[in-house]
């Protein structure tokens, strides 16, 4: 038994010192990898060339997916060449980014996902601070949500384009899934619950059923109401599993949205014009007259095109009653020259028209 035990100590070991040197060979790959994207930053540079690039990007992921033979998961390959890439994205030019916070609220989340541990992040306490920090030059980009499955427009967000110069550079979907964090070791202790409005519309059900004697009271973010939450063992909060152990809270009740397909889009916003890929989005802007059939008017030129619009919404113009304006997604890029006919002829159709951005649609959406 112990000659038995003893060989497989040495296999073990044996296989330990193979995967230590594979390690060693990783680290030495990555860091060469580093040193040719530096490279390449610098001829961006003088080129005044974007630093990033999407199209370049997704079909790396394209064909490492092709040689990946497993066991490695397509999913997790794509998470791990994502850090590399924004790691690399980091060193050939150093990204300040700024996001609605504070920290663990699930537009933190966003971030993360999009740029990467390696960026210089920083929490700002509402949007509008997002748009004017950015406007400022105070950093390269700003992160916000615009939209979630259930609740519908972040309309706050929709408002600040208008006054905006800002463009939108990227968007990110983040699956949402709601966590009741506490100190309690039961549910019939709980008195109050914090979260933010949307949180609460989320899970409107859940504390229905669960919590109907609680009080619901409504912070700026999941991660604020994480942390009242964690200096009274008789409260909890509605957050994210990030807040939990930000705030040493534990999940007493996990996924307790209402509906299971729960997604929260984002953007990135700053002052760049992403290459075309070949999957884009664009967003425009725009007002029509106060006459019957102006909308249709407008529309009409994306129709004449053949360009699929994914998403129309409209906005309350805060300067004159009853007027509103329009922010219509469509698929393709501004430069396509079906997308530049219907803009020229929208133009002609409508009191105001704003390009708000192209960019490349994020992955599978």
């Amino acid at each position: 038994m112990t000659s038995n035990m003893t060989a497989e100590t040495k296999q073990i070991r044996a296989l330990r010192d193979s995967i230590d040197r594979i390690d060693d060979r990783i680290v030495q790959l990555i860091n060469q990898r580093l040193d040719f994207a530096v490279s390449i930053g610098k001829i961006k540079t003088l080129g005044n060339l974007p630093i990033a690039n999407p199209k370049r990007e997704s079909a790396l992921y394209s064909r490492l997916k092709t040689v990946n033979e497993g066991p490695l998961n397509d999913t997790v390959l794509h998470y791990i060449f994502s850090e590399i890439i924004a790691a690399a994205r980091e060193l050939q030019s150093p990204r300040r980014v700024c996001y609605l916070g504070p920290e663990a609220t699930f537009t933190h989340i966003a971030a993360l996902n999009h740029f990467g541990r390696t960026a210089n992040l920083s929490s700002q306490p509402s949007i509008r601070d997002v748009f004017t920090q950015v406007e400022k030059g105070a950093f390269h980009y700003g992160v916000v949500p615009v939209e979630n499955s259930i609740e519908g427009a972040v309309n706050h967000t929709l408002d600040l384009f208008f006054e905006s110069d800002l463009k939108i550079c990227a968007e990110v979907y983040l699956s949402i899934s709601h966590d009741l964090l506490t100190h309690s070791d039961s549910l019939e202790k709980i008195e109050i619950v914090y979260s933010h409005p949307h949180a609460f519309a989320q899970c409107r059900q859940w504390l229905r059923k669960n919590l109907p004697n609680a009080a619901l009271k409504e912070c700026r973010s999941t991660a604020s109401a994480a942390q009242k939450a964690s200096h009274n063992p008789d409260t909890a909060a509605i957050a994210g599993s990030k807040a939990a152990h930000l705030y040493n809270l534990f999940p007493i009740v996990s996924g307790i949205e209402d509906v299971a397909r729960n997604t929260t889009r984002f953007l990135i916003i700053g002052r760049d014009t992403p290459a075309p890929t070949t999957d884009d989005k664009t967003s425009l802007m725009f007002v029509t007259a106060h006459v019957p059939g102006a909308l249709n008017l407008a529309l009409a030129p994306i129709a004449e095109s053949g360009i699929n619009m994914v998403k129309l919404e409209s906005r309350p113009v805060k300067y004159e009653n009853w007027s509103y304006f329009f922010i219509v997604d469509l698929e393709g890029h501004k430069d396509d020259p079906n997308m530049q006919k219907a803009v020229q002829k929208m133009t002609s159709c409508c009191l105001y028209l704003k390009w708000l951005g192209s960019y490349s649609r994020a992955t599978g959406k």
